[in-house]
């Protein structure tokens, strides 16, 4: 009687609310699916309208958490009973602001690339004409700006498993829930790139970025098992307290570890920082940190554009947050192993992402690059943190990665309308867009103007400030006079692009010729389309981050104090 006892005792009651944000998406991808499996042919273009839905429903609930919460964090699956305080047990899943912030950054981003690949009404052409035996797919009137040849109900599931697993990584407190996480985001994406039928580019793609994203994963996996050999424990927290002094969490060495079993033949000081290294080798990769970079660009340029601005905004931010994770969390008595080395990889990784960038005449991979040296910038307050991550080296990297949200998404949003109402691959095809199509110029003027950090937005100008104290604070000068040398070198590609915008279109030498992927997107082109020519969710989705980006223009403070640890009562 008294196992049995026991063993009910053991099993915990879910706290449904603390995990319901990521759990509804989670339930809204299988809905769609099952839709799409179930539902006739002429009604599969509810699909993105069923997905908008779920995500909206995981920030309602996600605000309703945080309303609802007692404290300022609500632990999930934990090690231990709940009668202690959350700060004596390990949990594999903690709502907190870190958490809630990032997965209201994540569903954002993702509800946005929803809008760009949302059709105009419920209904949606078929691509190719039926025949018998041959399963219909979306045509741009039924996929937005994606084009034709995606299937419509496949592509918002994994769309949605992806987005999830990126909501559930924010949460993650233990390596296998993390590791597990961020495969959840990552394996989706490979289909996402490659589900253009008929597409060798994107094919070609969706190869590169899942060999990669293989390497990577054993990579961190084997730095993860030797951390785990060390310390015994894959809690965050507890990984932290095994491998730093008691009271000097920013001390590391073989007495920090002394008390852990010993493995035979080998420093354990030198093993754990040899894991240490490995993880942070495979997470390096996720965000595309240099020289772990090769795979962006033409996986970025064989995928359609709305999935391009997914990867190099909601990926992204998964990635960062792993590593916020697990240097701020689990290996901050590392920090004079691990900041050196993010340092070298923040200053390899913008210089040759701009240095590249200045190079390019494809739109789309202009963007990829400068996702590069933007993940450089990110990684500079990791590299000047001192080891205090959760300090104001979290708020300073927060407010850049919300600033360059926005910034990115809206580039790459007004690209995708571009390239799904005609002409738009290359540089060129931009010449003189805003004598067609003023209000779609202005608005990608004003986010290139931002993540070059120029007037007249303050958003992108804040951005790059806050960078550059964070190094200075930190003592990094040196990494702070290599990203003003980069910031500088971005000017050029960022302000001749806006240039072109308000070019005369005359003697333009650059017109378009390449074409605009496998799927002949561009019906509709020309004068006739008029200046708001395209799906109008995509343009609603403009129009949102333009007022977004409006509004942290004139309140910048909204970025910095958009992550904050407030004492509750």
């Amino acid at each position: 009687m008294s196992a049995v006892v026991s063993a009910v005792g053991f099993v915990q009651p879910v706290p449904w609310l603390v995990i319901s944000p990521p759990l509804a998406v989670a339930v809204t991808a299988l809905l769609v699916l099952v839709v799409d499996a179930f539902a006739p042919a002429r009604r599969r273009g509810a699909a993105p309208w069923l997905s908008l839905a779920g995500l909206v429903a995981g920030i309602a609930l996600l605000v309703v958490s945080m309303a609802r919460a007692s404290s300022w964090a609500e632990g999930a699956f934990c090690a231990s009973g709940t009668g202690a305080p959350l700060r004596a047990v390990a949990c594999s899943y903690v709502a907190d602001p870190l958490t809630w912030t990032f997965q209201f950054l994540v569903a954002g981003g993702a509800a946005i690339v929803v809008l760009l690949s949302a059709g105009s009404g419920w209904e949606g052409r078929r691509w190719p004409p039926d025949r018998p035996g041959v399963r219909s797919y979306g045509e741009p009137a039924g996929t937005g700006t994606l084009g034709g040849g995606i299937p419509t109900g496949e592509y918002h599931f994994l769309l949605l498993a992806s987005t999830a697993g990126a909501m559930t990584l924010a949460a993650a407190r233990d390596l296998i829930t993390l590791v597990v996480a961020l495969e959840v985001v990552s394996l989706p994406v490979f289909a996402l790139v490659g589900l253009r039928r008929g597409d060798r580019r994107g094919a070609e793609g969706a190869l590169k970025f899942f060999l990669v994203s293989v390497v990577s994963v054993g990579v961190m996996l084997f730095g993860v098992s030797l951390v785990y050999g060390v310390t015994g424990t894959m809690y965050l927290d507890r990984i932290a307290r095994a491998l730093s002094p008691a009271g000097h969490p920013g001390v590391a060495g073989s007495a920090a570890i002394a008390a852990t079993p010993a493995l035979p033949g080998g420093d354990l000081a030198a093993v754990a920082g040899l894991g240490v290294m490995l993880t942070l080798v495979g997470l390096a990769f996720k965000v595309a940190a240099v020289p772990f970079h090769f795979w962006v660009p033409d996986t970025y340029v064989g995928a359609p554009v709305p999935v391009a601005a997914y990867l190099s905004v909601v990926s992204k931010t998964a990635g960062f947050v792993g590593i916020l994770l697990v240097v701020g969390w689990a290996f901050p008595g590392y920090v004079g192993m691990w900041a050196p080395i993010i340092g070298v990889l923040a200053a390899l990784t913008m210089t040759l992402g701009n240095l590249v960038a200045l190079r390019q005449r494809n739109a789309v991979r202009l963007l990829a690059w400068s996702s590069v040296a933007q993940a450089g910038y990110l990684l500079v307050p990791l590299a000047a943190s001192n080891g205090d991550v959760r300090g104001n080296t979290l708020s300073a990297t927060v407010a850049y990665l919300l600033v360059y949200a926005v910034a990115n998404l809206g580039a790459f949003a007004v690209v995708s309308l571009t390239v799904g109402t005609g002409p738009g691959r290359l540089l060129g095809d931009y010449r003189g867009l805003f004598w067609r199509r003023p209000a779609r110029a202005l608005a990608l003027g004003f986010f290139l103007l931002a993540l070059a950090g120029l007037p007249p937005g303050a958003l992108g100008l804040f951005g790059k400030f806050v960078l550059f104290r964070a190094a200075i604070d930190g003592g990094a000068g040196w990494l702070a006079v290599v990203m003003a040398v980069n910031v500088v070198i971005a000017l050029a590609y960022y302000l001749y692009w806006t240039a072109l915008l308000f070019r005369s279109p005359e003697g333009a030498t650059e017109a378009g010729t390449e074409a605009n992927g496998a799927a002949g997107v561009g019906a509709g082109a020309g004068a006739g389309a008029g200046v708001w020519a395209g799906p109008w969710p995509a343009r609603i989705a403009v129009g949102v981050l333009v007022v977004i980006a409006v509004l942290l223009s004139v309140f910048p403070e909204i970025a910095l104090g958009f992550l904050a640890y407030p004492a509750r009562a």
